[in-house]
């Protein structure tokens, strides 16, 4: 049993991170909580069940607690690279939000930190545990599609529209998260797409747009100033030699959380989509390239490749994990993918990867 304490109780930590802690009692147990919001603490706490003693609005304080094993890090990206970093030093093993600094630079300190300390972590590229995506995963590997040309991809949600009328949170604000749909939603979906193919990426050429420039401040004030991306588009030759096109959107009118890969290669096609029609389920389809009919089907998939977040960062944390879980490694690699990303934005050119 590894006694968790959770930092940053939003809706990435309410939704998912401590539901899928409470889905796992035999290996997991919330046993402290931190917030700066002293209100959200409060409600928190009493909802979680959890005693006032355990409940720090300072982030040090809950990682010193010595009745917390393992760090659960769901804060704004600012603050992601001290949280983890004094974790690190605390030598209690965490798991952290992407991505997870705001640039490379400080991306490369953590790591060097945390390798230094020893100390397990995982990175929360949370699309790694559909099920569809890991069946794709294995069918490329195992060679079904033979060579990789191209792969297409999308990542689509409509919440930063005009019409959704969103205050001027922190993710439409530079300082806080680095950049905005790209850092949100693009570092998800190119981490997934090297995940399924066993390819990175050697260069990029890449557009970013901000669509809405001025949006309500928090407290009614006023109009305040929204300076990051609402859309991406990312160009990539990867180090397998495939083609990749990605187009990533807070502006997509009726898109809830929608995502699709397309992989086309030598003996047929792999088609992961995600949330098609709100319906919030993961489907792969296959086309063979060998059959007389050239159709994508739908494919079952085994049960050996369902998986959950949080219960995985159990497993990882008591040691045991999978091997397909990302780590401290995998966050430096993105974040320099991200910066590699906005270069190539501001300078209008292609920009290779380090």
């Amino acid at each position: 049993m590894l006694r968790v304490g959770s930092i940053g109780l939003g809706g990435v930590s309410h939704g998912g991170h401590i539901p899928g802690i409470f889905s796992c009692p035999d290996l997991l147990k919330l046993t402290a909580i931190c917030d700066i919001d002293p209100v959200r603490l409060k409600e928190r706490a009493e909802e979680y069940g959890i005693p006032e003693d355990h409940c720090f609005t300072c982030y040090r304080d809950l990682i010193d607690c010595p009745d917390v094993d393992v760090i659960d890090i769901s804060t704004p990206n600012d603050v992601h690279a001290e949280i983890a970093e004094y974790a690190a030093k605390a030598g209690k093993p965490y798991g952290l939000e992407k991505p997870i600094t705001l640039n490379e630079k400080e991306a490369k300190h953590l790591y060097d930190v945390t390798k230094e300390s020893g100390v397990l972590n995982m990175i929360y590229f949370s699309y790694r545990y559909k099920a569809a995506a890991r069946y794709a995963k294995a069918l490329i590997a195992e060679g079904k599609l033979g060579r990789i040309y191209h792969v297409n991809a999308q990542y689509y949600q409509a919440w930063g529209l005009p019409l959704a009328d969103r205050p001027l949170v922190w993710r439409f604000v530079k300082k806080r998260t680095g950049t905005g749909v790209l850092g949100d939603l693009g570092c998800h979906i190119m981490d997934l797409t090297a995940f399924i193919t066993g390819e990175w990426y050697t260069k990029v050429l890449s557009h970013l747009t901000t669509f809405v420039h001025e949006r309500k401040l928090l407290d009614g004030s006023g109009m305040g100033r929204a300076d990051v991306d609402d859309h991406a588009d990312v160009l990539a030759e990867m180090d397998g030699g495939a083609s990749a096109a990605f187009e990533i959107s807070r502006v997509a009118t009726g898109r809830g959380n929608y995502q699709r890969i397309e992989i086309y290669g030598d003996f047929g096609a792999l088609l992961y989509k995600l949330d098609e029609n709100g319906s919030g389920k993961d489907v792969l389809e296959f086309m063979d390239n060998s059959a007389e009919k050239k159709v994508f089907t739908e494919l079952p998939i085994p049960e050996e490749y369902f998986a959950d977040q949080m219960p995985s960062y159990g497993k990882l944390m008591a040691g045991c994990g999978d091997g397909l879980n990302a780590t401290i490694e995998d966050g430096l690699r993105n974040q320099r993918l991200m910066d590699a990303v906005v270069r190539s934005a501001d300078e209008g050119h292609w920009v290779k990867i380090e």
